[in-house]
């Protein structure tokens, strides 16, 4: 597969990922596990097709070279940034999970008058609920850090492909540059034969007149 067609597929890849994240963090536990893995088979694509580009880039053009080194790289650090995030929602169900076990392990103990664990059982529980509802913040937080850093990523690859757009107007404008300045040299070195030739012809038509003439 050619490199340009290759990287358009991984490309719509790495957004359907995006788009299975949601819906990994929207099913339902009895989905989940299949959810799961249809985008873990997605990310593991991404990073083959990755290394395949890889091997692509050296067979490009020394002109388009550097352009799909970025482009491949951006894909990586895309991949790299959902692998993470699978990774979030995975801790995040174990923990939401933990802790339905937890509630329903307190719910179903039988305490009774005499039960002299009952206020340590308590005070353990709701510490462990205010730990899972710490971490849950905190991988909120990571998931919408995450987020923005693929949106400044994306914007960064737009500057970049303006500036790309612009180094080539630029090496045009230089290319043209060039070619008038050999014009101007070529027409430069046959002015000089011009001027040598009427130097001679003119001390030569001196030279008959002041032969014959004078």
């Amino acid at each position: 597969m050619a490199m340009e067609a290759l990287y358009h597929q991984t490309n719509k890849m790495v957004h359907e990922v995006q788009n299975g994240l949601t819906r990994l963090e929207q099913a339902d536990p009895s989905e989940a596990h299949h959810v799961e893995n249809e985008v873990q088979a997605r990310v593991d694509q991404i990073i083959s097709n990755c290394e395949r580009m890889d091997i692509l880039v050296n067979k490009e053009a020394p002109t388009r070279r550097a352009n799909a080194k970025l482009r491949v790289d951006q894909l990586k650090y895309d991949a790299q940034h959902l692998q993470s995030a699978i990774r979030a929602l995975q801790h995040k169900k174990y923990q939401r999970d933990a802790e339905d076990r937890d509630r329903e392990a307190l719910l179903s103990r039988t305490f009774t008058t005499n039960d002299d664990d009952t206020s340590v059982m308590m005070d353990h529980a709701l510490q462990h609920h205010n730990s899972l509802g710490n971490a849950n913040r905190e991988v909120d937080n990571l998931l919408g850090h995450g987020a923005s850093i693929i949106g400044s990523l994306r914007d960064q690859r737009s500057t970049l492909k303006g500036a790309h757009k612009r180094i080539l107007d630029v090496a045009n404008t230089l290319g043209l540059s060039n070619t008038v300045m050999r014009l101007i040299e070529r027409r430069t070195y046959q002015d000089k034969f011009i001027l040598y030739g009427g130097m001679l012809l003119t001390c030569l038509i001196m030279f008959l007149v002041w032969k014959y003439l004078i």
